[in-house]
Parts: C-alpha cells; sequence; structure tokens
C-alpha cells in the first residue's frame, strides 16, 4: 500500500505532499488543473521512463517520493537481489535533473531503472495510458491463471515440478557422465597409471615421520653409539657408577628406615630412584645396542624417502594425502570402466522421468484449459457489465519448451467490440478501455492478486450512468482488499470512495501551481456536486450528492 507521495517541481506541480489510505481513494477536479502530472509522477516512482519536460520550469530537477507498506508482498525478496535494505516503511525516491541525469533511491540505496521497476510491480499495478500493468504483461498470464483455477491445480502444478526436478537431475548426471566418457580413453590409462604407482609404494600412515628419524639417526650413529655407551658406563660399570653408589644408600638406610616415619620417608624415595635408574639404564645399553647402523640400512631408507617424496610432490603433501588421492583415483577408473552400465540406468531413469513429467504435466495443461474455459466467460460477462458490447476474451495456449511450470504457454486475447479480431491485452488501444478491461479482469481475481495498490486513470473515458455505478461498485469491491486510487470525472465514482482528494490550481502572481487537497465530509459533497452540475452549483445538485453519498 502507498501510504504517502511528495512531489516537487513537477510540471505544474511546485510542491504536494500528501497521506493516502487504505480503501478506495477518489482524486477529482477541473479539467486540466493536474491530475494526469499526479499520475505520471506516480507512474516515474514506480519505474516508468523519466522525461525531463516534466521539470518545472526555473527548477533544477524534479524529485517525487513514495513511501509504501510493502507487508505481505514479495518486495523482501526484490530487496535482497537488487542490494537495497528491506526496512518498514519502504521509501522510493525518484529525481529527473534537467541535465537528463535520472536517479533513483530505494530506502537510502541508489539502483538501476530496470531494479526499481521490477520492485515496484509488487506494490502498485497502473491502469491507463502508463505501462507498468502486471496483466499486460503475458509473462505473468499463466502464473494469474493457475492461481485462478486453485487447489487442484496448484497441487497438479507441484508434481510437475518434482518430475521435472528429477528429470533435469539425471539429465545433467547423464551430460556430466558423457563428458567424462569422452575423455575415457586418455584418463582411464593415467588414472590406472596413478593407482599402480601408489599401490606400488606400499605406503603406510606417518611413514615419512617415523622414516625421517630414523634416517637423522642413522646420519648421527657414530655420535649417538658414543653418548649412549659413555652414559651406560656412569651409570652401572665398576664400583664407582651411580647404581652402586645408590645401591649402598638404600642398603644403609634399610636398616635404620623403620625408626621414624621420617627415616622410611627418604628411605623410600631413595628406593624408587634407585630402581627408576636401573631400568633408565637398561634402556641406555638397549638403544646403544640399537644404534649402530650399516651403510646399507641408511642407503635404503634414504631411497625409500626420495620415493614418497616423489609421490608427494605429484599427489599431496602428506602421505595421507597421497593415500586419499588414490581412493580418489580409483574411484574415477571405477567409474569410467562402469560408465557404459551407468549411462543405461541413467538412460532408463532418465525416461522413466519423462514419462512421470509428460503424465503430470498433460494433467496439468487439462486443467488450466478448463480454468481458462471458466475464465473466458467470467470475464466476457464483466465486460458485458462495463459496457463492452459483444467483447470477446480467449485464453492462448502455445507450446513451450519443457520446465518446472509445465509446457504451456498461456496469453489472454480480447476483442473490445463486436467484429473486432482478438487481440494481446498490450495492443487494446484506449486508455479507458484498458482501465475498464483491468477492471474486469481484477474483479474476477482481486483475493489471488498479490500487488496490494491499484491506480487507474481514465476509467470513466466514453462511459456514463448506469455503466459508471457498474464501475463504482467493482471498485469499491475491489477496494476492499486492495489498495486503490482513481481519478475520476463521474460522480457515482466519486461518491463510492473512501477518501476523496481534490486537484486545486492557482496562480501565485508568477505562475500557476496546482494543489492536492483532502477533502472532509462537507467538501465532499460540494465537490461531487460540482461533477454533477453544468455550470453553477445548485441546491439540486448539492441534495443529489448528498443522495449519492448516502447522507
Amino acid at each position: 500500500m502507498i501510504s504517502h507521495i511528495e512531489i516537487r517541481d513537477l510540471a505544474i506541480i511546485k510542491e504536494i505532499s500528501a497521506d493516502l489510505f487504505p480503501g478506495l481513494n477518489i482524486i477529482t477536479g477541473e479539467t486540466g488543473a493536474g491530475k494526469s502530472v499526479v499520475i505520471e509522477a506516480l507512474s516515474m516512482a514506480l519505474g516508468a521512463r523519466a522525461d525531463t519536460d516534466y521539470i518545472r520550469r526555473g527548477a533544477d530537477k524534479a524529485v517525487i517520493t513514495i513511501v509504501a507498506d510493502a507487508e505481505g508482498s514479495s518486495v523482501s525478496a526484490v530487496l535482497d537481489e537488487i542490494g537495497a535494505p528491506d526496512e518498514e516503511p519502504l521509501i522510493i525516491r525518484r529525481e529527473i535533473s534537467a541535465g537528463g541525469r535520472s536517479l533513483c533511491r530505494v530506502n537510502g540505496t541508489v539502483v538501476p531503472l530496470s531494479a526499481l521497476g521490477k520492485l515496484c510491480r509488487c506494490i502498485a499495478d497502473i491502469h491507463g495510458q502508463y505501462d507498468n500493468q502486471t496483466l499486460l504483461d503475458p509473462s505473468n498470464h499463466l502464473e494469474i491463471l493457475d492461481r485462478f483455477a486453485g487447489e487442484e491445480l496448484l497441487r497438479v502444478r507441484g508434481m510437475v515440478k518434482d518430475a521435472y526436478e528429477k528429470y533435469s537431475a539425471k539429465s545433467a548426471e547423464l551430460m556430466r557422465l558423457k563428458k567424462t566418457v569422452t575423455d575415457s580413453a586418455r584418463q582411464r590409462d593415467l588414472y590406472a597409471f596413478e593407482v599402480n604407482e601408489i599401490d606400488s609404494a606400499g605406503l603406510t600412515p606417518g611413514e615419512d615421520e617415523e622414516l625421517s628419524e630414523k634416517i637423522k639417526l642413522m646420519q648421527n650413529s657414530e655420535t649417538v653409539y658414543n653418548a649412549l655407551s659413555e652414559a651406560f658406563s656412569e651409570l652401572s660399570s665398576g664400583d664407582s657408577d651411580a647404581l652402586s653408589a645408590l645401591g649402598r644408600c638404600v642398603r644403609e638406610l634399610s636398616s635404620v628406615s623403620d625408626l621414624s616415619a621420617d627415616l622410611l620417608g627418604i628411605y623410600e624415595r631413595i628406593s624408587s630412584a634407585y630402581y627408576e635408574l636401573e631400568d633408565a639404564s637398561s634402556e641406555v645399553r638397549s638403544l646403544r645396542d640399537r644404534s649402530e647402523f650399516s651403510p646399507e640400512e641408511l642407503d635404503e631408507a634414504v631411497e625409500r624417502m626420495e620415493l614418497i617424496n616423489s609421490l608427494k610432490r605429484k599427489y599431496g603433501g602428506t602421505v595421507e594425502d597421497i593415500l586419499a588421492y588414490r581412493d580418489k583415483a580409483a574411484g574415477e577408473l571405477s567409474d569410467i570402466e562402469n560408465s557404459d552400465e551407468r549411462q543405461k540406468e541413467l538412460e532408463r531413469a532418465i525416461l522413466l522421468c519423462r514419462e512421470e513429467y509428460d503424465t503430470a504435466a498433460a494433467r496439468l495443461s487439462k486443467l488450466r484449459k478448463d480454468a481458462a474455459s471458466v475464465l473466458e466467460q467470467r470475464v466476457v460477462t464483466e465486460l458485458e457489465e462495463l459496457n463492452f458490447s459483444g467483447a470477446a476474451f480467449r485464453v492462448r495456449f502455445d507450446q513451450a519448451s519443457v520446465s518446472a511450470l509445465g509446457n504451456d504457454r498461456a496469453e489472454f486475447l480480447i476483442s473490445a467490440n463486436r467484429g473486432e479480431d482478438l487481440k494481446p491485452l498490450a495492443k487494446v488501444a484506449s486508455g479507458g478501455e484498458i482501465s475498464r478491461i483491468m477492471l474486469a479482469l481484477k474483479s474476477i481475481t482481486a483475493d489471488i492478486d498479490s500487488v496490494p495498490a491499484m491506480i487507474f486513470d481514465e476509467i470513466d473515458s466514453g462511459i456514463s450512468g448506469r455503466t459508471a455505478g457498474v464501475v463504482a461498485e467493482k471498485l469499491r469491491a475491489i477496494a476492499k482488499d486492495h489498495q486503490i486510487i482513481c481519478i475520476t470525472h463521474l460522480p457515482q465514482i466519486a461518491a463510492k470512495g473512501d477518501h476523496q482528494f481534490r486537484i486545486e490550481k492557482h496562480y501565485d502572481g508568477e505562475s500557476t501551481l496546482t494543489t492536492l487537497v483532502p477533502l472532509s465530509e462537507d467538501e465532499r459533497t460540494e465537490e461531487i456536486a460540482r461533477l454533477l452540475s453544468a455550470s453553477e452549483i445548485t441546491d439540486a445538485a448539492r441534495s443529489a450528492a448528498r443522495e449519492l453519498l448516502g447522507k
């Protein structure tokens, strides 16, 4: 819903600021007062192309700002897509400079005009001589028809979508497999060589680290042997070695250890140290005995390490990386060797998925055509009520490529007068006719229409009397669930409004300016009486106005 509009320096508007409301907002005024400028301003703010000729004489730029409450619409997704903040309320600002530059801002962020148009199609439709109307775009017609048809069709459409996604996934997998098979001869030999090379090495995880330590020891074996021999000698060779001395201490203290707690404590500590040192001495001797390596052993270890390093340079920085690469290559090799069978499996699966899709799509297409027949009859009835004598409406179906929406393409065609050929909605020439055709369609689809605001211009062109009353009732009915902004010259339509504004034009001594004034109840009576009067407002016109307003 559009809650506020500000217009500065556009055509004969110096500055207009007005709050708009839910329901039916009516704008009236004298011919030439500037009603069309307000609609043009809304159209520009909602993404239409801007013309610098609209900038007020003497001004550097024109600025239009609208504030919208986008709750319940698909605005959030579009804001995310165009990179604008998702904030409430939504503030859209359009600047048109005299130099020809146009600037669009959404919640303070500059966006391209195309992005603004995409966003604003979620906010409002303008029905009249302007172009941002979702119903005029054939790409929206299938969605409108599907939502009109109801739950059963939407359920079947979900089945079509699921079948299409399975079909697409299998088809994509088959394409990847075929691409792999194309290069399979070269790849098969490469993977087989790599797997064999790694397997032949007989690697074990952590082997490179253990081997590196062993080589370091072997390269320093003489130094290590001498150090261990000297250490063993000091620990346990001769009467003056450490173990002998510590053993004598233990024997001496054992004879007195039961005399006091302190003596027992020191005896136990030295005794423990003796046995710990004895274990260490045994380990030193074992290490010494194992520290002698032959040159052949060293050469074998170095050669083994060189092999591992060579594999690392090819397949990964660690033995674990090499083994992981081996498993991956073996898997690819298996896929290639079994590709013929896998290809046959995928082709069978694709056929089944396509059969499932075609069955669901055929059912969907029939439901669409059944719904189209109902929609066609209802639209013709609505058009006849709106004084389109002999009008015709058709939903044309064409074959489309396979997609998640089925294989139908739909477009709405209309003939506004008896004898005229059916044409796409966008090719209906008259702004007034377009507005009333849109009103007919909106009367049927309003409860499924997600666009919260509708703006009608020229909807009263060429109608009066009973037809004007029908138009008014339809606008009022749609306004129960949507905000409507409607410019009109007809008192029957104006009287049905929930809120009314008057466009006024006055001269300030230098130039002619336009303002937008909200009307009180008494002012509404006077304005509708003016619309009913040929020249001067009479008491009879005021009485008729009060009757129209239900007073």
